[in-house]
C-alpha cells in the first residue's frame, strides 16, 4: 500500500515538473489588450471589418492596423469602450449600410428563361449571364438575404431586397455576394455626394429632375404604404419637400414615359402627399447627420440656394452661419410666392427643420457689401463661403412714364405681401410680362380686390415661359390675357397713372432663346385705362463688387454680372468662395436652385477635405435615355391620372388661404400604382 502511494507520488512529481517545462517551451503570451477587446466584440465573424474575424480584428486594432472603430456590427459604444481598452481618443465614424442600387425585380423584367432548379444569384448568372433580358437588373433570388448574418435583409412584395436600416451593420457580405454588383454599401454622406453617371439604370425623369431626386424609388414606397421611407428617399436629394411639392414646375413629368400611354404620373403632388403626412404628424422624422468636423462655412444668403446648401453641409459634418439681409429666412420661397401657393406656416415649419439640425447659425439683417464682405467672413475664421443671394433686382420696362405713381415692381410688389405690408391696389390693373411672378402678381391682384386684371404679353401663349397648370388657374380666376401686345408709354395725370398705350405686335424669326421675335405693327397703338401697371419683366441679381474682394482677389463675374463658377462644382476662381441658385444662373426655379446647392455642397465638402480645385464628377448623366419605344408601351393600360383637388374659384376670392389641398391616401396610392418604374431599358407593365 505505502509502496503504490510512493510510486504515485513520484508519478505526480514527474508529470508536473514535464507540464513545467512545457508550458516554459511551448508557452504562448496573450497581450491582455487583444484579450479585453476580443471579449468585448460581438462575435458576429461577419468580416465587414475586412479581416478574418474578430480575433483577427482584435489583433489588428492592438497593432495599430484597424481602427477602434473597425468593427461594424459593434456600433459607436463598442469603438468609445475599444479606445478607451487603448487609450486612445475616440472619433465617430459614420456608419454605412447596404442599399439596392438597381430594382427591376423577376416581376418587371422579361426573362430568357425559366429554370427552377436554380435559386442563387450567383449560379443564376453563371448560367448564361442571369435569367433576365435586362442586363443590369436584380434577380431577386435572395443569395443577399441568405448570406446576411443578422439579419437586415428580406426579399419585399416586388420580389427585390429591402433592407431594415435598424439592423444592418454595414458588414458588407451583401454586396460581396451579389453576382450583379446592385447592391453596396452607403453612408450618408456617400449618398448625397452621388451624381447620376452614365453607368447607372436611371429612369427618364430622375435623368430630367434637376435635384436628382429617385423619383421611381420613392413613389414604389408610397405604392407600398412606406411614406415614412419614401420621404428620406426625398429628403436625400431634396431639403424642402413641403415647399417644392407646392411649386416645382416639375419637369420630370415631361419626360414620364406614360406620356406616351395616356397622362404622365403626378409626380410632384406624390412628393407632396408624403411631405404632409410628417407635417401632419407633428413630429420630424430623424435626419443622418454626419459626426461633426472642425470646419466652418458661411452662407451669404438664407434662400433656397442658401438654406439648402446649410442643410446639406450639416448632413456631411460641417457647421455653417447663414447671413440674411431679410428679416425672415427663405428668399422668394417668402417674399417672391403668394401665400395662397405656399403658406408662411408651411415654409417655417420646413426652415425650422433645417435650422434644427444643429450647428447652423443665422444672423438675419445682415447686408452683403453693407455688413460685411468676403474677406471679413475669411478674417472671421470661415473656412468656406457658399453665396446664394439670388436676383432680387427688377427689369425696367425702359417706357415714358414708368416713375408716375401706380407702376409697380412686380418682383417689390410680391415682396411687399411677403413682408405683410398694407398694399393698395386699384379696380382696373395690368401685369406686363409673361413669367410665373406675372401670373403670381395678376392672382395676387384679384384676391386683393382688383376687378379687372390683365396680363398683357408681346408674344403668344405658347411662348409664356410661366408654367401651363399657373396660367390656367389664372384664367379660373377671370383673369384676362391680351398676347402679341408690348407697351409704349404710361400715361398719366398729376403724377398718377390713368391709362397704357400698347402696340400689337406679330412673331419674327427666333432669337436667342429659341422663341421667335415679336416685331411691331405700325399704327395698331392702343390706349387702355387703368389704375395700376405692374411690371414683371425680369429679374437680376445684383452685386456689391467691392463685397467680393479679398486677399487673393475679386470674384470674377461673368458677362451677365453673375458670379462665374464652374458649372459641375459651383466653385468660383477663388479656391474658398463657391456659388449657386439665381446668384449665377439667372432667375430660375427653386428646385434648380436646390441642385446647384447640393453640389456646391460636394464641392465644399471635398475642399474641405483637401482637394484645393475641385474636380467634376466624370461621366454625368445629362442625355434622357428612351430606349423603351413608344410602340412597346402600347401594352401598358390606360389608368387616369389623380387631380389635385382644390377650393372652388368664388371661395378664393379675397382670401389667400391655400388653393391645392393636398392627395388623400386613396389619391396616393392610386396614383403610385400608375408609374411605369421605369429605367433605361425596363419599365412595369401594370
Amino acid at each position: 500500500m505505502l509502496g503504490g502511494l510512493l510510486v504515485m507520488g513520484g508519478l505526480g512529481i514527474v508529470v508536473g515538473a514535464g507540464l513545467a517545462i512545457a508550458s516554459k517551451i511551448f508557452y504562448v503570451y496573450v497581450d491582455p489588450k487583444i484579450e479585453a477587446i476580443e471579449d468585448a466584440l460581438p462575435g458576429a465573424n461577419c468580416g465587414g471589418c475586412g479581416l478574418p474575424g474578430c480575433s483577427a480584428n482584435a489583433e489588428a486594432i492592438v497593432k495599430g492596423k484597424a481602427s477602434p472603430s473597425s468593427c461594424v456590427a459593434g456600433g459607436p459604444e463598442l469603438a468609445a469602450e475599444i479606445a478607451e481598452i487603448m487609450g486612445v481618443k475616440f472619433e465617430l465614424r459614420e456608419p454605412e449600410i447596404a442599399k439596392p442600387g438597381c430594382t427591376y425585380g423577376v416581376q418587371d423584367a422579361d426573362l430568357k428563361f425559366r429554370y427552377d432548379g436554380v435559386q442563387d444569384c450567383r449560379a443564376a448568372v453563371l448560367l448564361n449571364g442571369g435569367s433576365k433580358l435586362c442586363p443590369i437588373g436584380c434577380l431577386g433570388l435572395g443569395t443577399c438575404v441568405k448570406a446576411c448574418p443578422f439579419d437586415a435583409l428580406r426579399i419585399g412584395p416586388d420580389n427585390l431586397p429591402v433592407v431594415d436600416m435598424e439592423k444592418c451593420t454595414g458588414c458588407g457580405t451583401c454586396e460581396r455576394v451579389c453576382p450583379k454588383n446592385i447592391i453596396h454599401l452607403t453612408s450618408n454622406t456617400l449618398r448625397i455626394m452621388h451624381l447620376n453617371v452614365l453607368d447607372e439604370c436611371l429612369a427618364p425623369c430622375q435623368q430630367r429632375c434637376p435635384a436628382q431626386v429617385d423619383i421611381p424609388l420613392y413613389i414604389r414606397l408610397i405604392d407600398q404604404g412606406r411614406d415614412k421611407e419614401a420621404l428620406q428617399v426625398i429628403k436625400e436629394s431634396v431639403p424642402m419637400p413641403l415647399s417644392i411639392g407646392r411649386v416645382c414646375p416639375h419637369f420630370c413629368e415631361s419626360e414620364c414615359r406614360r406620356n406616351s400611354v395616356d397622362e404622365p404620373v403626378n409626380i410632384n403632388h406624390l412628393k407632396r402627399f408624403c411631405a404632409d403626412k410628417e407635417l401632419k404628424s407633428g413630429s420630424r422624422y430623424e435626419t443622418p447627420k454626419a459626426p461633426l468636423s472642425e470646419k466652418k462655412v458661411a452662407i451669404v444668403g438664407g434662400g433656397p440656394a442658401g438654406l439648402a446648401a446649410a442643410y446639406y453641409l450639416r448632413r456631411m459634418g460641417h457647421a455653417s452661419t447663414i447671413f440674411e439681409a431679410m428679416p425672415k429666412l427663405g428668399g422668394m420661397l417668402r417674399y417672391g410666392i403668394p401665400e395662397y401657393r405656399l403658406p408662411k406656416n408651411t415654409l417655417d415649419w420646413e426652415i425650422e427643420g433645417i435650422t434644427g439640425l444643429g450647428d447652423i447659425d443665422v444672423r438675419m439683417n445682415k447686408r452683403f457689401g453693407k455688413d460685411f464682405n468676403l474677406q471679413s467672413l475669411k478674417d472671421e475664421g470661415f473656412d468656406a463661403v457658399f453665396i446664394g443671394i439670388g436676383a432680387w433686382g427688377s427689369r425696367n420696362m425702359r417706357v415714358e412714364g414708368e416713375d408716375l405713381e401706380g407702376v409697380l415692381s412686380g418682383t417689390q410688389y410680391l415682396i411687399q405681401m411677403g413682408l405683410e405690408k398694407d398694399v393698395k391696389i386699384g379696380k382696373r390693373v395690368a401685369i406686363i410680362g409673361g413669367g410665373n411672378t406675372a401670373i403670381d402678381a395678376a392672382r395676387t391682384s384679384w384676391r386683393l380686390g382688383a376687378e379687372e386684371v390683365t396680363v398683357i404679353y408681346r408674344r403668344s401663349r405658347k411662348e409664356m415661359p410661366a408654367a401651363d397648370y399657373e396660367v390656367a388657374e389664372a384664367e379660373a380666376e377671370g383673369i384676362k390675357f391680351h398676347f402679341l401686345a408690348a407697351p409704349t408709354r404710361l400715361i398719366g395725370e398729376n403724377n398718377r397713372l390713368t391709362a397704357l398705350e400698347f402696340l400689337k405686335m406679330e412673331l419674327g424669326e427666333p432669337d436667342a432663346s429659341g422663341r421667335r421675335r415679336p416685331v411691331p405693327v405700325e399704327g395698331t397703338e392702343t390706349i387702355i385705362e387703368l389704375d395700376n401697371v405692374i411690371a414683371a419683366i425680369g429679374q437680376f441679381a445684383m452685386y456689391d463688387k467691392e463685397a467680393l474682394e479679398c486677399d487673393e482677389g475679386e470674384v470674377a463675374l461673368n458677362r451677365w454680372n453673375t458670379i462665374d463658377t464652374d458649372e459641375d462644382t459651383g466653385q468660383s476662381n477663388i479656391d474658398w468662395v463657391f456659388a449657386g441658385g439665381d446668384g449665377v444662373t439667372g432667375p430660375a426655379t427653386v428646385v434648380e436652385a436646390f441642385g446647384a446647392a447640393r453640389k456646391a455642397a460636394m464641392s465644399i465638402h471635398s475642399y474641405l477635405n483637401g482637394e484645393t480645385r475641385v474636380k467634376a464628377p466624370q461621366k454625368l448623366r445629362k442625355k434622357i435615355w428612351d430606349e423603351a419605344t413608344e410602340e412597346e408601351l402600347k401594352s401598358v393600360p390606360v389608368s387616369p391620372r389623380n387631380k389635385m383637388p382644390d377650393i372652388h374659384v368664388p371661395e378664393r376670392a379675397g382670401s389667400f388661404t391655400e388653393v391645392e389641398l393636398g392627395f388623400s391616401e386613396e389619391q396616393a396610392r392610386d396614383e403610385a400604382k400608375r408609374c411605369l418604374q421605369c429605367g433605361i431599358y425596363c419599365y412595369r407593365r401594370n
